[in-house]
C-alpha cells in the first residue's frame, strides 16, 4: 500500500487575496510520499517490495524498526525555482537540473548558471543535464527566464542550489608485499588499494597493472597481482589503475619501484689478489718501497655481506678494481727503477792515499 500525504489546514479568517495565494501554494506543492523500505512490524501499512534491491538505498534499523534514508523536502514560494537531485551525486552519475515556473507557466530565454557564469546561451529548454559528472562540476547553480503571459513578463531569477559531486572512490595506492625489495626467487604480491563510500559499496571496480609502460594485466576484478618467483627482470616501476565497469570513472596510482635483490655474493665473489695476477718481483724489489700505497681492499674482503643489486654494475666494478691493481703494480716498478737510476747517477769520488 502506498502512503499519500496531503497538507490540510483549518483557517478561521483569511482575506480573499491571501486565500487565493494559499490555494495556489497548496496546489503547486502537492506531493505524494511513498514508503519504499521494509518495516518489521505487522501493524504497519507499509510493506516490503521485493523489487527494491538498489544498493544505493541503504536503510538503517533502530530498536527493531527499519527506516529509509532521510531526504529534505523544500517548498518554495517563488515565481521561478531550480530543482536538483535529492540523492547524493557521485562521480560518473548523470545530473539533471530543471528550471520550473509557478504553475508551470510558459517560459522563454531560459539560462542556466554555475557560480555566476552562464552555461550556454538563452533558449527554450527547461532542463540542463550533464551525462557524466566529475568533482569539477560541483558549484552553485541557478537559472533565469522570462515569463510569457500570464506571468509578470519580466526576467526572473531562481535561488541558487548547491550541487556537490562526491568522490566515487579514492585514488588507488599500489603496495608490495612482503617488500618492494624482495630477494630473487621469493614471491611478491602487488595490491591496488582503494576505498568505496558506504552508499556505493556494491559498485564493481576493475583493476589493471602496468610495468615500465607495458600492460601486465588488464581490467580484472581482483585487486592483486602476484609474481610467484621474483627475478632481476621483474625490477622496474609499477603502477595500477582502478576503473568502473562502464569506464566512466578511472584513476591511476603513483608509481612504485620494485628492486629485486640478487643472491648474496660474499661467498662467490673472487678476491682480487695482485700477487696472483703478476709475477713475483726480484729479490731486490721484494721489500715494498717507501711511500707505496697500501693494498686495495676488495668488496668481498672489506664488506663480507656486500651484494650488488645489479650484476652488470658488479662486473664493471670488478674490471675497475683490476685496472687499479695493475696501475699500482706499474707505479711500484717505476719507483724502484727510479731509485736504481738515481744510484747510478751519483758522482763517484776518488780516494788518495794519506801521506
Amino acid at each position: 500500500m502506498k502512503l499519500g500525504c496531503v497538507p490540510m489546514a483549518w483557517v478561521l479568517y483569511i482575506p480573499s487575496a491571501l486565500l487565493w495565494a494559499a490555494n495556489l501554494l497548496v496546489a503547486a506543492s502537492f506531493e505524494t510520499l511513498r514508503c519504499e523500505g521494509p518495516i518489521s512490524t505487522e501493524e504497519s501499512d507499509c510493506h516490503m517490495d521485493d523489487d527494491l534491491n538498489d544498493p544505493r538505498e541503504s536503510d538503517f534499523q533502530v530498536k527493531g524498526y527499519t527506516f529509509s534514508e532521510p531526504f529534505h523536502l523544500i517548498v518554495s514560494y517563488d515565481w521561478l525555482i531550480l530543482q536538483g537531485p535529492a540523492a547524493p551525486i557521485f562521480e560518473g552519475d548523470p545530473l539533471v537540473l530543471r528550471c520550473r515556473a509557478w504553475q508551470d507557466w510558459p517560459l522563454t530565454q531560459i539560462t542556466f548558471y554555475r557560480d555566476g557564469s552562464a552555461l550556454g546561451p538563452p533558449g527554450p529548454n527547461r532542463e540542463f543535464s550533464i551525462a557524466v559528472v566529475q568533482e569539477a562540476d560541483s558549484g552553485h547553480y541557478h537559472c533565469s527566464a522570462i515569463f510569457r503571459s500570464p506571468g509578470p513578463g519580466s526576467p526572473e531569477t531562481a535561488s541558487t542550489v548547491a550541487i556537490t559531486v562526491q568522490e566515487l572512490f579514492t585514488a588507488p595506492v599500489l603496495r608490495a608485499s612482503p617488500s618492494a625489495e624482495p630477494q630473487e626467487g621469493s614471491p611478491v604480491t602487488l595490491s591496488c588499494q582503494t576505498k568505496l563510500p558506504l552508499q556505493r559499496s556494491a559498485t564493481h571496480l576493475l583493476f589493471s597493472f602496468y610495468k615500465d609502460g607495458r600492460t601486465m594485466r588488464s581490467r580484472d576484478l581482483s585487486s592483486e597481482f602476484q609474481v610467484p618467483t621474483a627475478s632481476v627482470e621483474h625490477s622496474g616501476f609499477y603502477w595500477c589503475e582502478a576503473t568502473t565497469e562502464d569506464g566512466q570513472v578511472w584513476k591511476q596510482s603513483p608509481q612504485l619501484e620494485i628492486r629485486v635483490q640478487g643472491p648474496s655474493r660474499s661467498a662467490t665473489s673472487p678476491t682480487l689478489n695482485p700477487a696472483s695476477q703478476k709475477p713475483a718481483a726480484p729479490e731486490t724489489t721484494s721489500t715494498e718501497p717507501p711511500g707505496s700505497p697500501p693494498p686495495l681492499s676488495t668488496p668481498s674482503s672489506e664488506h663480507p655481506g656486500f651484494s650488488s643489486p645489479d650484476p652488470h654494475l658488479h662486473h664493471q666494478m670488478s674490471i675497475l678494481l683490476k685496472l687499479m691493481q695493475d696501475v699500482r703494480a706499474l707505479l711500484g716498478h717505476l719507483v724502484i727503477e727510479l731509485r736504481d737510476l738515481s744510484g747510478h747517477l751519483k758522482p763517484k769520488t776518488t780516494k788518495f792515499p794519506v801521506k
